[in-house]
């Protein structure tokens, strides 16, 4: 970049307002030029030098620490020998900002959905009523049910109608979540707010003598990031950049709270980390760097805490950690810089120049920036604090010998199309047909070489074998549904088909990033 663009770029750049950034926003305008090209670095550096997605949030909008917010808990309520939860899909408006309403969309609440919660063995209904102007669905992300049940694209909600989704918990106590399916508009809904927490329980949970008093020491965050227009609504593909990388935000929200803060005792203190961004990966770790306890991963329990300052989560990942506040410090956790999601496509003379960018340009395509996601604040108690249990869960691993196939699945993304083995998404074709009872290896390639993909499969809980022939890190060797497969990588995966068959209706497999997803990088299996 020459020094006259290095000037007005200084020129412009702004304080980030304090919305939790510790690098400054940029307002970005007319930028220079770029050959065209459908290369996924040419489709960047163009819009780049458009400025289309100059997103500078005013100074009208006054962001004061706020004390984190805790979507309500519900249970439901048993009727006749069923777990009974109504739920109700609406508009509402929410103030992020002092004195200014952005108009957002909620479950049973104003922004994102209440956290439901349920047991292993007990027969849930959901009653879930669309008051939205438009179809809308509901999935039950990382849920073992049958298609029907599952809440993918193909299980609409008209406009005034109710679903109802009844299944029996058969899977072990977890950390689940909630949200929109719908076809091509997931990452739309799920960005103004269409998305919750679903809390499993069972005998091994109740056992473990793990913090366990909801919104006190077993605290959940959703952590999103969003991006506010002037007047304070949500600013959603504002570019051609935001449908190729994924709609990544320069403002952080932590269960629906700007700038939160929470109040802890001094002890061990449980998180229920979720990644509910359209399409940031996060690298969590605290401020002052002290270690924590991973004791689950997407599917529940790992065999045994492992110790860790860091934690790479793509989005619909979840993981659950054990935090000690027991020396009173004050600490925030934040995500640090990730260099393993950059865009290695860009030749060296754009890389310098994404180089020059600060603020959220550069966080958006490479998360460069440590982001500040909740401030805590520990206050004495006078409960003891609980201790790490020794052993977690008993883990029966797929054996390999077992697997009758093995199935290929590449991401791409050329010329603008986002596909699964060279095929965009299509409601009316069935890709892969499994036989009920089979287990199976699946190896998922990305050869995008300049950008990470998250991948996700609907009704199975899996095991990954390896990353690029290698043994995954310790707290990936629990039970997952989504991963993330960095540039050039392979992760190979084994699962077992069980239970659920339907050779009408089909299952879900397909990338995490929800721009990606409904742009086409989705595909439909049959179990039967």
């Amino acid at each position: 970049m020459n020094s006259l663009r290095r000037q007005i770029i200084k020129a412009l750049s702004i304080t980030g307002l304090g919305l939790g950034f510790s690098q400054p926003l940029l307002a970005r305008r007319g930028m220079g030029g770029g050959g065209r090209g459908n290369s996924i670095s040419n489709l960047i550096f163009e819009n780049t030098a458009m400025g289309t997605n100059a997103t500078v949030v005013p100074e009208t909008l006054v962001s004061n620490t706020q004390v984190l917010k805790i979507p309500s808990l519900d249970t439901g309520e048993i009727i006749e020998g069923k777990r009974v939860f109504n739920l109700n899909i609406a508009k509402a408006s929410s103030e992020f900002f002092e004195g200014v309403f952005t108009e957002t969309v909620g479950v049973n609440q104003a922004f994102l959905g209440t956290t439901l919660r349920a047991r292993r063995d007990e027969t849930v209904q959901l009653n879930v009523t669309n008051q939205l102007d438009e179809i809308t669905t509901i999935h039950w992300h990382g849920m073992h049910l049958p298609p029907s049940m599952d809440g993918g694209p193909h299980q609409t909600i008209a406009q005034n109608e109710t679903w109802k989704s009844e299944f029996k918990i058969n899977q072990q106590a977890t950390t689940l979540w909630y949200h929109s399916h719908t076809h091509e508009k997931t990452g739309e809904q799920v960005y103004r707010g269409q998305a919750g927490m679903f809390i499993l329980d069972d005998d091994n949970s109740e056992q473990l003598a793990l913090p366990s008093e909801y919104g006190v020491d077993d605290i959940p965050l959703i952590i999103q990031d969003r991006k506010f227009n002037s007047d304070g609504s949500f600013q959603y593909l504002g570019s051609m950049r935001d449908r190729v990388m994924g709609m990544k935000g320069d403002t952080i929200l932590v269960n629906g709270t700007l700038k939160p803060v929470a109040n802890v005792e001094r002890r061990l203190i449980r998180l229920r980390l979720l990644n509910g961004s359209n399409a940031r990966i996060y690298n969590f770790g605290f401020s002052d760097n002290r270690q924590f306890e991973q004791i689950a991963s997407d599917g529940g329990f790992l065999e045994q805490a492992v110790s860790l300052d860091r934690l790479r989560l793509s989005p619909g990942e979840r993981a659950e950690i054990l935090v000690d506040f027991q020396d009173g410090r004050q600490c925030s956790l934040q995500s640090f810089a990730d260099s393993s999601s950059g865009i290695s496509s860009i030749g060296a003379s754009r890389r310098g120049m994404f180089g020059n960018i600060v603020g959220s340009e550069t966080s958006a395509m490479q998360d460069t920036e440590t982001l500040n996601i909740v401030d805590f604040n520990p206050i004495a108690t006078q409960i003891a604090s609980h201790t790490v249990p020794t052993v977690l869960n008993s883990i029966n691993r797929f054996n390999v010998a077992d697997a009758q196939t093995t199935r290929s699945f590449t991401l791409s993304m050329d010329r603008m199309r986002f596909a699964i083995n060279g095929k965009v998404m299509d409601m009316m074709r069935i890709d892969e047909t499994i036989p009920l009872g089979a287990t199976e290896i699946w190896e998922v390639t990305n050869n995008s070489s300049g950008m990470t993909h998250s991948f996700h499969v609907h009704d199975v809980q899996y095991q990954i074998l390896s990353r690029n022939g290698k043994t995954p890190a310790a707290n990936e060797q629990g039970w997952k549904d989504t991963i993330i497969v960095d540039p050039m990588e392979t992760v190979q995966i084994i699962m077992q088909f069980k239970d659920y068959a339907d050779a009408n209706i089909p299952y879900m497999y397909h990338c995490h990033i929800l721009e990606h997803e409904d742009q086409g990088m989705m595909g439909q299996f049959l179990v039967i």
